[in-house]
């Protein structure tokens, strides 16, 4: 059976306790840990018509890069009825999911446990845009005004919400490079980028030469699909990729710890020069390729050579792209350049995909109604304190949160799903004035800074039974 909500208590015009703006894994993780917490008065508002986690990259195969224990809320509440393994039972599927015995399970179905949460958990409002947010200091409480879209995504009511803090999470937004972006704007022209790769999945295989951009996971992973729907020695396929090699991901147990709660506080500490240094360095933290869909490229492009001869797939790194244009009607040039041999060359192409990754979604428009009360650092980005918390004008009371808008203040884990629900625990902890959701004092066995002595917590007792009858 799917958790069995509590009946809401908000009455009309009362001031929410929290309004979330974008419903994403993060925010979801948000509301559900918010969910059996009878104090808080929460709503959730997404412009999308529903749950949707980035569907052009679900292709069939294709797994997290992180355990199925970073769901929305087991590592901070395993006893939560929104867990993955909860979802598993309510359909289920939980012996198959055991037999299995997948650590790491289908970016499909990450997506359709997110789905059935948003299905089931109150509180949630698709098809409601947030137009701005403004603070009322007459009232002591944020006004959000929204948009209610139907089904065609057409405005088709207004409204306001009062409420005591916010919390945002908006996400990122697909990548394009500026050389690039003509040609993704122009109608017929076959430039996407890989967020939309199934949509047009169907046309590209049938493309007498791609060309994929891009050396980040998404990009492996399209490269992949392409170079198995291909036939063997006809599959015209270049794999270009700025970086200076397809690189591995960094995966080693004592790496990992850069994504525990232990890193992110030491990052939040460091100076901000230095923060922005490292986040840049740090590439290979999250920007690498898995190890297994390295080894499954190399494995199908060695398949292929079995019965003599080469793929012709060609993998370049340290390329740039430094111009594009469009060659007769359908066709595209890419002008490339070496960045270690400083040479020059073209490639046309009949359709390219642009693993191009992600970026924050400017939070400008949303918050130009508090933009007076922000508080910035020397690059003009918002600061943002270590409860997640925008830093504002002390006359503001109400709090605002944000969720993967942080990378600059807390580092690589921003937009790791491994750190969601001890994020949400610790805005929730931090709301409440509580501590609703017990945190660990210690995560990694790094300690990052000369600490001398580094918290080791204390080994918990066992509870000692007192037998009920002497001797027995």
């Amino acid at each position: 059976m799917s958790p069995t909500p509590h009946p809401p208590h908000h009455e009309p015009e009362a001031p929410r306790d929290l309004v979330g703006i974008g419903i994403g894994p993060f925010n979801l993780s948000l509301a559900a840990l918010a969910h059996p917490l009878p104090e808080l008065d929460t709503v959730f508002y997404e412009q999308r018509p529903g749950f949707d986690w980035h569907p052009g990259l679900l292709i069939d195969g294709a797994t997290l890069q992180v355990p199925f224990l970073a769901d929305l809320v087991t590592l901070a509440d395993p006893t939560s009825p929104w867990s993955f393994l909860h979802y598993l039972k309510d359909r289920g599927r939980l012996f198959p999911f055991y037999f299995a015995e997948r650590f790491h399970i289908q970016r499909a179905e990450y997506d359709a446990y997110c789905r059935w949460v948003s299905d089931n958990l109150p509180g949630l409002h698709f098809g409601h845009q947030v137009d701005a947010v403004r603070w009322n200091p007459e009232r002591a409480l944020f006004e959000v005004d929204f948009t209610q879209l139907d089904t065609d995504g057409e405005a088709e009511a207004l409204g306001r919400t009062y409420t005591r803090n916010i919390v945002l999470g908006v996400g990122t937004a697909p990548y394009i490079p500026d050389a690039l972006k003509p040609l993704v704007e122009a109608p017929g022209v076959p430039v996407i980028h890989a967020a939309d790769y199934l949509k047009h999945r169907d046309q590209f295989l049938t493309a007498e030469h791609i060309t994929v951009i891009g050396a980040g996971q998404s990009g492996a992973e399209v490269f992949l699909d392409l170079l198995r729907n291909r036939p063997a020695g006809h599959e015209k396929i270049h794999w270009l990729a700025r970086t200076e090699a397809f690189a591995p991901m960094e995966y080693s147990k004592l790496g990992l710890e850069h994504f525990t709660p232990d890193y992110t506080r030491y990052f939040h500490g460091l100076p901000e020069p230095v923060r922005d240094r490292l986040v840049a360095a740090q590439w290979q933290l999250h920007k690498g390729i898995d190890a297994d869909t390295i080894a499954a490229i190399h494995d199908e492009l060695y398949r292929r050579t079995v019965h003599g001869g080469w793929p012709d797939a060609t993998l370049t790194p340290a390329v740039q792209v430094r111009t594009a244009g469009r060659v007769a009607t359908t066709k595209v040039e890419l002008h490339l350049e070496h960045v270690q041999q400083g040479t020059r060359s073209r490639l046309t192409t009949d359709a390219v995909v642009l693993a191009t990754g992600y970026r924050e979604r400017p939070l400008g428009r949303i918050l130009a109604g508090l933009d007076p009360y922000l508080r910035r650092d020397s690059s003009d980005r918002p600061r943002i304190d270590d409860h997640f918390r925008l830093v504002l004008d002390p006359s503001v009371t109400g709090r605002v949160y944000v969720q993967n808008a942080e990378l600059h203040t807390h580092g690589v884990g921003a937009p790791d799903l491994g750190l969601a629900a001890w994020r949400s625990a610790t805005i929730l902890n931090s709301l409440t004035g509580k501590d609703p959701y017990p945190l660990p004092d210690r995560t990694a066995f790094t300690t990052f800074g000369l600490d001398p002595r580094p918290h080791i917590p204390s080994a918990r007792r066992s509870q000692v039974l007192t037998p009920l009858i002497d001797g027995r």
